[in-house]
C-alpha cells in the first residue's frame, strides 16, 4: 500500500474580539439572586455573553451551534433565557449554568421576537417568515402557528389576564388573536407604514406603537362586558381605526363587528428624531418608555398613575378657574364654567433624553428600588454603555455608570500579525491596535492610532509597525504602549507590508506606485539616553500600477509584488531587475504568498480564484475555484506546500500547493473574512471578519480523510435538501389563520427512520417467535431457541414491545408530532396495537395518548374505513378511558394529600416561627443589657 499524505483538522477554539453583535437585543438578567441590573445579555455571533458590567467581566457564555443569534428574552422567573436565531430555531437556556434543554424549530428564517406570558409557561416567537408561533415550554411542543401578516414580524405580547395576543408587522398592520379560537378578530390599519415597535401601558388599557415617521401613537383599549358578548353581538357603525382624518380611506367594513375588545386612537406623542423608530422598550411596569431613531439619543418618556393625573388635571382646573374669574372681572359679565380637557401629553410625559457616545441600536430598562432607573444601550460600534437616573427627581439627569470597550474594536479589524513567539496576537482597525494574549484571550495593550491596513512584529517582539490608509508607518513600544513615531511613507495608501527575511528591514507598497525599502535603526533623541526604533528610507522601485501586496521569498532572493493592472510582478531584490510577470488573473489580485522552499507562488484574487504558480519559470501549476467571493487574504503554513486562503463568502479554506486538493473549509464568520494569521509553528490560526469577530483556530491531532470529508460534505447536503421539503398534508387540514406550530427537519426525518427501524425489528423478532413456537408443536423442545437480537441486548435484554416505546420515548417532546407525521401508513396498525398493549399495563400513558390521538387525527380516514383496526380501535377506547380515568384519580389522591401535608407542616412552622422570634427578643434584650452596663461603667 502506498504512503498517503496525512492532514491534521483544525477546530474552532474561541470567539473573542466581540461585546455585542448588532443583530440581537440587550437584555438585563440576573445571575444566582445576585443584584439587579448588574448583568446583561448580548448576542456574539452564534453565542450569548452574559457580562457584568460593573466588573467589565464575561461571567457566562452560551454556546450556539453555527447560526447567529437574532433575538433574546429573559424568562420571569429571571432563571432561563429564550435565544433565537437566524435559522428560525429557539432554544431555551439555564442562566444557573448556560446548559439548553429545551429547543423548537418552527420558523423557516430568522426569528425576529419573543416574549413570555406572565407565568413562563407559554412562548411566542415571531419571525421574517411573517408567522407567529405559540409554544409550550412545560409540555416542550408547540401549540399552534397564527399566519395573517404579510411582513417581518416586529413585536408580540401576551395580555396578562387574558388569553389574548397583540402583534405588529412591518406590513402596517396590528393584529389582536383569540388564543381560544386561534384566529385574528381585530386588525388596526391605522398606521400608514411599518410598525417598528408596541408596549402595552396603563395595566393594558392602552397600546403605544412607533412607526416610521416621529410620531408615537396611542389607542385607548376598551374590554367588552362578557355580558355584553353573551347578548345580541354589538354592531358599530362608521369609522374604522385609522387616524383622525383618514376618515374617507380604504379600511375594514362599514359594519365592524365588535367583538372582545374596542381599539381608538387616544393621540399621539412627537419624538424628538424625525427617522424611524429602531427600538422601543419599557419597564417591568409598564411606567417608562424608552425608544431611541436611527442616531445617539435615547428619549425616555413615563407614564403617570391615575392619582398623578388627577393633581395634575386638578392643578390645571384651578388655573383655569384664575384665568376665568380674571376676564370676567375685566369684561364685567359672568363666564361660563372653565373646561379643561384630559389629554394624552397629561398622562405620558417626557422624562429626559440620553446623549449616548455613538448611534444606539438596541436598548432595555430596569426599574430598581427607591425610583432608580438603570438603562442598558447597545450600540452600533460594539459598545455596551449602562446608565442611571431617579425617576422621582423634577429634573432626571442620566450618569454613566458603565461603558464596555476593552474586550473588542469600535470598526472592523483589517489587519492581524502574530508574534514569534506564538504567544501575542496583533489586531489593529481604523481607531485602535490591541494585543491580545493568545491563551487567555485578554487584551495586553490598547494603542490610539490611524487607519491600519497592514501590520507586523519587529523581531524581538518589543515594537510594531502599522501601515495605515494615509500612507503613513507607525511605531509602536509595546512595554509603555506609546507612539514612537510617525513616518510619512507614501503618498497613498500603504496596503501591504512584509519583514526582510533577514529581518534587518521592511518593504512596503502603496497605492501612490512605488515599493518603499527601509531598514532598522536604533537612534538616540535629545535629551534621552536610551535608543529608540526607527525605519531608514534605502531605496525605492518605481511601478506603472498602484501596488496591492509585496513579498519577499525567503532566501531574499526574489520580491513579488501584485499590481492593480491585475498581473504579479517578479523583480530581483539585490538588483531590483525585472524576472517574472505571471497574468492570467480576471481581476487584481488582492494577496499571495511564496513557500518556505522559494518554489512555489500563490496568488488570491477578487476573480474568486486562487493560482499556483511555480517560481522557477513563471509557469501556472493549476487555477483553482477557491470562493463564491474575493480571495481576500491567503498564507502558506510554515515549512509545509498547505495553504489558508480567506474570502468575503465567510469562509476559510485550506489547500495543499502540490496536489492542487481542497483539504477542509473553516467556517464560523458570519460575514465577510478580512484577513487571517498563521502562528509561526503552524498550531494556531486567527481570523477577522465583518461580524466584528476574531476567532481563534487550533490544530489537532486528528488526521483527515479526504474521500470521508466529501462523503460528510454529501451527506450534509443531502440532509439539508431533505429537510427542506414538503410537510406531509394532514387530511382535513385547511390553510387557514392557524397551522400545526413544528417543522420538518433532519432531526424529525431521522426520529421517523428510528420508530421505522424499532417497528420492523419487533415483526422481525414475532416472526422468529412464531417460527420458534411452530417449530416446537413440530419437534417438541429440541428446537433451539432463536438467538436474541443484539440491539436489544445493547439495551439491556428488553422485550421488542418495550424498545419501540423507549424509541418513542427518546424522540423529543417538541419534534414527536412530525416524526409520527412522515411515518407512512403501513406502519400505523402495528403501532396502535402496540400503544393498547402499553395502555393496557399502564406504560407511559400520557406520551401513548399525545401520540395515539394524534395518529387517529391525521390517519382517521384510513383508520374508520379498516374493517381490521375496528377491534384494537374498540379496545383502545375501553383502556384508554379507564387508565385516564385511574390516574386522575390517583393524581387527585396525591394533591389532596400533598395540601393536607402542606397545612400540617405550616401549622408546625408557625409555632416554631414565633418560638424562634421570642428567642430572638430575649436575646436582643441580653445584649442591650450589657451595652448599657458597659456604658455606665466607663461613665
Amino acid at each position: 500500500m502506498g504512503l498517503t499524505k496525512q492532514y491534521l483538522r483544525y477546530v474552532a477554539s474561541a470567539v473573542f474580539g466581540v461585546i455585542g453583535s448588532q443583530k440581537a437585543n440587550i437584555a438585563y438578567v440576573t445571575q444566582r439572586g445576585g443584584e439587579r441590573g448588574r448583568y446583561v445579555a448580548v448576542a456574539a455571533c452564534e453565542q450569548v455573553f452574559i457580562w457584568d458590567v460593573r466588573k467589565g467581566e464575561k461571567v457566562l457564555i452560551l454556546q450556539g451551534q453555527k447560526h447567529e443569534v437574532t433575538f433574546l428574552c429573559p424568562s420571569p422567573d429571571g432563571i432561563h433565557i429564550a435565544v433565537g436565531y437566524e435559522d428560525g430555531a429557539v432554544r431555551i437556556f439555564s442562566l444557573m449554568n448556560g446548559e439548553s434543554n429545551v429547543s423548537f424549530n418552527g420558523h423557516k428564517s430568522a426569528v425576529s421576537v419573543i416574549h413570555y406570558d406572565k407565568l413562563g409557561a407559554r412562548l411566542v416567537t415571531g419571525s421574517k417568515d411573517t408567522e407567529v408561533i405559540v409554544w409550550d415550554i412545560i409540555n416542550e411542543c408547540g401549540l399552534y402557528r397564527l399566519r395573517g401578516h404579510k411582513d417581518v414580524i416586529t413585536q408580540a405580547l401576551f395580555l396578562k389576564d387574558k388569553n389574548l395576543l397583540v402583534t405588529s408587522s412591518k406590513d402596517s398592520f396590528v393584529k389582536w388573536w383569540d388564543l381560544d379560537t386561534q384566529h385574528c378578530f381585530k386588525t388596526m390599519v391605522g398606521h400608514r407604514s411599518e410598525v417598528w415597535g408596541m408596549a402595552l401601558l396603563n395595566q393594558e388599557n392602552r397600546l403605544l406603537t412607533g412607526s416610521a415617521d416621529s410620531e408615537l401613537r396611542a389607542w385607548d383599549i376598551k374590554y367588552l362586558q362578557e355580558e355584553k358578548a353573551q347578548g345580541e353581538p354589538q354592531v358599530k357603525k362608521g369609522k374604522t381605526l385609522l387616524d383622525d382624518d383618514d376618515d374617507e380611506d380604504e379600511g375594514e367594513d362599514e359594519n365592524v363587528e365588535e367583538r372582545i375588545l374596542s381599539c381608538k386612537k387616544a393621540g399621539s406623542i412627537l419624538r424628538e428624531a424625525r427617522d424611524r423608530v429602531v427600538s422601543m422598550a419599557t419597564d417591568a411596569r409598564a411606567r417608562v418608555i424608552a425608544c431611541h431613531g436611527n442616531d445617539s439619543v435615547l428619549e425616555l418618556f413615563t407614564v403617570l398613575s391615575e392619582e398623578e393625573v388627577q393633581k395634575k388635571m386638578t392643578k390645571k382646573m384651578k388655573k383655569a378657574k384664575k384665568k376665568a374669574a380674571k376676564a370676567q372681572e375685566e369684561a364685567d359679565e359672568e363666564a361660563a364654567e372653565p373646561v379643561v380637557e384630559r389629554m394624552l401629553k397629561d398622562e405620558i410625559i417626557r422624562l429626559t433624553n440620553i446623549k449616548a457616545s455613538s448611534k444606539i441600536r438596541w436598548v432595555d430598562c430596569l426599574s430598581c428600588a427607591g425610583g432608580e432607573l438603570k438603562v442598558a444601550l447597545l450600540l452600533q460600534n460594539n459598545t455596551i454603555e449602562t446608565y442611571s437616573l431617579k425617576t422621582s427627581d423634577k429634573t432626571p439627569t442620566a450618569n454613566k455608570t458603565a461603558r464596555l470597550t476593552l474586550g473588542g474594536h469600535r470598526t472592523d479589524v483589517r489587519t492581524l500579525a502574530f508574534s514569534s513567539d506564538n504567544l501575542a496576537v496583533l489586531s489593529a482597525s481604523g481607531d485602535t491596535v490591541k494585543v491580545w494574549n493568545r491563551s487567555t484571550l485578554q487584551v495586553i495593550r490598547t494603542m490610539a492610532c490611524d487607519y491600519a491596513l497592514c501590520s507586523l512584529f519587529v523581531p524581538g517582539d518589543r515594537q510594531i509597525i502599522l501601515g495605515t490608509k494615509s500612507g503613513k508607518l507607525q511605531i509602536f513600544e509595546l512595554a509603555s504602549g506609546s507612539l514612537l513615531e510617525t513616518v510619512d511613507a507614501h503618498d497613498g495608501a500603504l496596503w501591504s507590508l512584509c519583514l526582510a527575511p533577514d529581518q534587518r528591514g521592511i518593504v512596503t507598497g502603496s497605492a501612490d506606485k512605488k515599493v518603499k525599502f527601509w531598514e532598522f535603526e536604533l537612534i538616540k533623541d535629545e535629551g534621552s539616553s536610551q535608543k529608540r526604533l526607527t525605519v531608514k528610507h534605502t531605496r525605492t522601485l518605481q511601478l506603472e500600477e498602484d501596488v496591492l501586496c509585496v513579498k519577499f521569498s525567503p532566501d531574499h532572493r526574489l520580491l513579488a509584488v501584485s499590481l492593480l493592472d491585475c498581473t504579479v510582478k517578479v523583480f530581483y531584490t539585490d538588483s531590483l531587475k525585472f524576472f517574472l510577470s505571471l497574468y492570467g488573473h480576471k481581476l487584481p489580485v488582492l494577496c499571495l504568498d511564496i513557500s518556505h522552499d522559494n518554489t512555489l507562488i500563490a496568488t488570491g484574487s477578487a476573480d474568486r480564484n486562487v493560482k499556483i504558480w511555480g517560481l522557477d519559470f513563471g509557469d501556472c501549476h493549476r487555477s483553482m475555484f477557491a470562493h463564491d467571493d474575493s480571495v481576500m487574504f491567503l498564507q502558506f503554513v510554515p515549512k509545509t506546500h498547505l495553504f489558508f486562503t480567506a474570502g468575503k463568502d465567510k469562509k476559510i479554506k485550506q489547500w495543499d500547493a502540490d496536489k492542487f486538493e481542497h483539504i477542509q473549509t473553516l467556517e464560523g464568520h458570519h460575514r465577510e473574512v478580512w484577513c487571517l494569521t498563521i502562528s509561526p509553528n503552524g498550531d494556531h490560526i486567527v481570523s477577522t471578519s465583518h461580524d466584528k469577530s476574531l476567532r481563534l483556530w487550533e490544530r489537532t491531532r486528528e488526521p483527515i480523510i479526504l474521500e470521508e470529508e466529501r462523503e460528510m460534505e454529501r451527506e450534509a447536503e443531502f440532509e439539508e435538501s431533505m429537510a427542506k421539503g414538503d410537510m406531509p398534508v394532514v387530511p382535513g387540514e385547511t390553510q387557514g389563520e392557524a397551522a400545526p406550530a413544528a417543522k420538518k427537519t433532519v432531526e424529525t426525518v431521522k426520529a421517523a427512520e428510528r420508530i421505522m427501524e424499532a417497528l420492523e425489528l419487533f415483526k422481525e423478532e414475532a416472526r422468529k417467535m412464531e417460527e420458534y413456537k411452530y417449530a416446537c408443536e413440530r419437534a417438541g423442545n429440541e428446537v433451539p431457541p432463536p438467538k436474541p437480537n443484539p440491539i436489544l441486548v445493547a439495551f439491556g435484554n428488553v422485550t421488542p414491545s418495550r424498545y419501540v416505546l423507549d424509541v418513542i420515548k427518546k424522540v423529543r417532546s417538541s419534534e414527536l408530532e412530525v416524526s409520527l407525521l412522515v411515518l407512512p401508513f403501513p406502519y400505523i396498525p402495528e403501532l396502535l396495537k402496540l400503544f393498547n398493549s402499553y395502555i393496557e399495563q399502564g406504560l407511559e400513558v400520557e406520551l401513548v395518548c399525545r401520540c395515539l390521538f394524534f395518529l387517529l387525527k391525521i390517519h382517521f380516514g384510513q383508520i374508520s374505513s379498516n374493517q381490521m383496526l375496528l377491534s384494537v380501535i374498540d379496545e383502545l377506547r375501553t383502556n384508554t378511558l379507564s387508565k385516564v380515568r385511574e390516574i386522575r384519580d390517583v393524581m387527585g389522591f396525591n394533591s389532596a394529600a400533598l395540601q393536607f401535608l402542606q397545612r400540617e407542616i405550616e401549622s408546625k412552622e408557625d409555632v416554631m416561627f414565633f418560638a424562634e422570634a421570642t428567642g430572638q427578643l430575649k436575646e436582643k434584650k441580653k445584649r442591650r443589657r450589657k451595652r448599657e452596663r458597659a456604658i455606665l461603667t466607663i461613665a
